[in-house]
């Protein structure tokens, strides 16, 4: 027998530690590989850990409550072989997490290792799926019938625990939000674990930064006449819309370019300039809430690359389907709040970025165009761009020469552009 401490795997970039919710699991249980045996939430994800190791949990390290360091320990167990088995942080980081499954339904099952069980339809399952169908006597015929919400349509913990409710209950209308009182006409709702999230990260960036907002009237003209003209072959060859985003976003990237001091990040006195552009785009969600894939080295990416990337984030965070690294390292945020019909915002900062920029309507307007031989009354497709920087380190030469300059990209936009 072989003693071996159980250590938390890493949750993706710069997430470097969780709160414990509560164990599955007691002391003195035995576990197999993957089992999973505790509930912890980050600023990102609440999930499921698994067992690293096969054997008897004989002592919790970390209680419920509980701040767990990544890469530290969180039990102790005995296994049943006598190999020395080594901790170094690296082979525990081996267990990382594959996938991300959160937001409007509850916790996600999230399996640690790549071992997973096949049905005979050639459906797969977690462990702990199987364990739950095993446990409350679900057939294989009525396991393969559950819709699946999870990563690649996989059944997940809430799918299962649903499954149950729904055999176990009389069908009625409940509020998808948990009614805690009514008075009158109204009613009290607890807000999600998400939502209170979004709430604090928005209230301490607010706090932590002092915002100021710049706005401009820009000429989407070029764009949405190219965008016209290449859209319909852009689906042939790469089987994807062509959204504005994409183009939104390598505005962006171009203006950060020529502007390197708005892709920085704040450190007590000291300002970090980050080598890398990675952007974050605000996604919205079915539930109301917001979420933020970030585009990792989106100099990287073509145009056309761009838009494929955008699509299958947007589609992927909709589908509670991104992995935790995709929710990490931003360096600069866009929104496009004119897919809501909005013609500008105010938006926050994202911590620790310095700045955010928020996209409006492109609507068509009569607009004064100068020409050799005089101004004419013309139609132009007209967006409001609103910029919001922290004025710490952002001050307001730096903030407007930045909107400036992606204005200018899209005012300049070259309409014959071959697509890359």
């Amino acid at each position: 027998m072989a003693k071996v401490e159980i250590l938390m795997p890493s949750m993706g970039e710069s997430i470097f530690e969780c709160t414990v919710l509560k164990w599955l699991v007691n002391e003195g249980d035995h576990v197999e590989i993957d089992d999973m045996i505790l509930e912890v939430a980050t600023d990102k994800i609440d999930t499921e850990i698994g067992s690293s190791h096969s054997g008897v949990i004989t002592k919790f390290l970390v209680n419920d409550g509980d701040v767990a360091l990544i890469g530290k320990p969180i039990c102790e167990i005995e296994t049943e072989s006598d190999a020395v088995i080594s901790k170094p942080v690296e082979k525990a980081l081996t267990a990382e997490v594959d996938y991300l499954d959160q937001i409007e339904k509850g916790f996600e099952e999230i399996v640690s290792s790549p071992t997973l069980v096949a049905s005979s339809n050639t459906k797969f399952y977690s462990p702990l799926v199987l364990n739950i169908a095993k446990k409350e006597n679900i057939s294989q015929a009525e396991l393969d019938n559950i819709k699946g919400t999870g990563f690649e349509k996989r059944v997940t913990k809430d799918d299962i625990l649903n499954f149950l409710n729904s055999k176990k209950q009389p069908k009625t209308f409940v509020s998808e939000d948990p009614v805690i009182s009514r008075t009158g006409e109204d009613q009290i709702v607890e807000m999600d674990r998400m939502r209170k999230m979004i709430s604090q990260r928005m209230v301490e960036s607010k706090a932590i930064s002092p915002h100021v907002t710049s706005f401009m009237e820009t000429d989407m003209t070029p764009v949405v006449n190219w965008r016209l003209r290449i859209k319909d072959s852009f689906i042939k060859e790469f089987k994807e819309n062509l959204t504005f985003t994409p183009i939104l976003i390598e505005a962006v990237v171009n203006a950060i370019k020529k502007y390197p001091g708005i892709n920085i990040q704040v450190n007590g006195e000291n300002i970090i300039y980050k080598k890398d552009i990675n952007i974050g785009m605000a996604v919205a969600l079915p539930n109301g809430n917001l979420i933020v894939p970030v585009i990792h080295q989106a100099d990287k990416y073509s145009l056309s690359q761009l838009a494929v990337k955008v699509n299958d984030l947007a589609k992927r965070a909709r589908n509670n389907q991104l992995k935790p690294e995709e929710l990490s390292g931003g360096t600069y945020t866009i929104t496009n709040i004119g897919t809501f019909g909005n013609l500008s915002g105010t938006p926050i900062i994202m911590q620790p970025q310095v700045a955010i920029m928020a996209f409006g309507v492109i609507r068509k307007l009569p607009s004064v165009i100068e020409t050799p031989d005089g101004d004419l009354i013309g139609i132009r497709q007209k967006m409001v761009i609103s910029h919001s920087f922290d004025h710490r380190v952002v001050d307001g030469s730096l903030g407007g020469l930045f909107l400036k300059e992606v204005s200018d990209f899209f005012e300049n936009f070259d309409n014959k552009r071959v697509l890359n």
